[in-house]
C-alpha cells in the first residue's frame, strides 16, 4: 500500500527534480511569490517552464538560495534574466565571492561543475526572520554539508526547507571534510537543531517531501557515525558522488574522457593525493566507476560509461 503524499500548506508548491538539480520550492501569497533554490544550469529551461506553470501569470519577486552549490543555484542567472526585477538573497558566507565572481572559491571549478555568474541583492542572515509568501520564516545556520548553508523554518505550520542538511534517507556529502576540515561535529549539531525545531513536514534538497522525522534522523545519525568511524569511507563516497553527478550531466562519456575529466578536476586530485596516492590515478578512478556500475548507478559498454539508475 503506497502512502499518500503529504499535503503542503496553501501556496506552497514543490518541484521535485531528482539529483542533478535540487528541488525547487515555490511559495506564493498576497505579498508575492518566492522560489527557494534554482537547480543546475543545464536544467534551466526546465526550471523556467516549471516555474511559469506554477506562477500561472504572476511575477516572481524573490529568489532564495539555501546554499551555493551548483545544483541549488545554477539556474539563478537564467531566472534573473527572465525576471529582471527579481530580488535574490544568498547566505552570507560566500557573498564576497559571488560579488567578485570567483568560481574557484565557490567550488565550481574544483568540483568540475558549471554555474553561470549571477548577482545577489541581500543576504539570508541566520538568526533572522524573512517574510515570503504570506508567512514569516526563520533562517537557521545549518553547517556540515556546506559551512554556509541555511535551512528555513515556518513555525506556524512547522514546515521546514531542510536543503541538503537532512533528506528522508541521509544528507549531502560533507564537503569541508574533503579539504581536511573537521565538519562531522557540525553535521551532528545541525541534526540536533532540526530535532529541536521539530518540523511536522520537511522539504529536502533532493527526494520527496516527508513527515516522519524520527526515522530520518536515526538513519542520518547512523550514517554519520559510520563516517566518523571510518573517514576514508566518506571520502570514497564523496568521490563517487562527484563522478555520478558528472554522469547525470553528460549522460554518456568514453571511459578515457571520463577519467581525464576527473584527473583535471582538483577535488579528485586532492582526494587521490591525500588518501590514495599509493594507487595509480587511472586505476583508482576506474575502481570508483566500477563501484557505480556494481550498485546500478552507471553502465559500462565497451569503452563507454553511461548514466543509469
Amino acid at each position: 500500500m503506497t502512502s499518500q503524499a503529504p499535503i503542503l500548506p496553501a501556496g506552497v508548491t514543490v518541484f521535485e527534480r531528482g539529483w542533478l538539480s535540487s528541488n525547487n520550492v515555490l511559495i506564493c501569497g498576497e505579498a508575492g511569490c518566492a522560489l527557494v533554490d534554482s537547480g543546475y544550469s543545464t536544467h534551466s529551461a526546465q526550471t523556467l517552464a516549471l516555474l511559469e506553470a506554477g506562477l500561472d501569470g504572476r511575477p516572481l519577486d524573490l529568489l532564495l538560495n539555501t546554499h551555493l552549490h551548483s545544483d541549488h543555484c545554477g539556474g539563478n542567472a537564467a531566472l534573473q534574466q527572465a525576471y529582471p526585477h527579481l530580488q535574490t538573497r544568498i547566505p552570507p558566507g560566500h557573498a564576497a565571492f559571488v560579488q567578485d565572481w570567483n568560481p574557484d572559491a565557490l567550488t565550481y571549478t574544483p568540483t568540475g561543475q558549471s554555474c553561470p555568474p549571477f548577482r545577489f541583492d541581500a543576504v539570508l542572515q541566520p538568526g533572522t526572520d524573512i517574510q515570503f509568501g504570506d508567512t514569516l520564516w526563520q533562517v537557521h545556520a545549518a553547517p556540515g554539508h556546506d559551512p554556509h548553508s541555511v535551512i528555513l523554518f515556518e513555525p506556524t505550520s512547522r514546515l521546514m526547507i531542510s536543503a541538503d542538511a537532512l533528506w528522508e534517507r541521509g544528507f549531502g556529502v560533507i564537503f569541508p571534510e574533503l579539504e581536511g576540515l573537521d565538519a562531522f561535529d557540525a553535521v551532528a549539531d545541525t541534526l540536533d537543531l532540526i530535532e529541536a525545531l521539530a518540523p511536522a513536514m520537511l522539504i529536502p534538497g533532493h527526494g520527496r517531501v516527508f513527515t516522519d522525522l524520527a526515522p530520518s534522523l536515526a538513519f542520518a545519525r547512523a550514517r554519520l557515525r559510520g563516517f566518523q568511524a571510518d573517514p576514508v569511507k566518506h571520502i570514497q563516497h564523496a568521490a563517487k558522488v562527484l563522478l555520478k553527478f558528472k554522469l547525470l550531466e553528460t549522460q554518456s562519456q568514453t571511459l578515457e574522457s571520463f577519467i581525464d575529466w576527473a584527473r583535471g578536476t582538483s577535488y579528485f586530485n586532492l582526494i587521490h593525493q591525500t588518501h590514495f596516492a599509493q594507487t595509480d590515478f587511472a586505476q583508482w578512478a576506474d575502481r570508483l566507476i566500477l563501484d557505480l556500475v556494481r550498485v546500478g548507478a552507471a553502465r559500462r559498454e565497451g569503452l563507454m560509461v553511461h548514466n543509469a539508475g
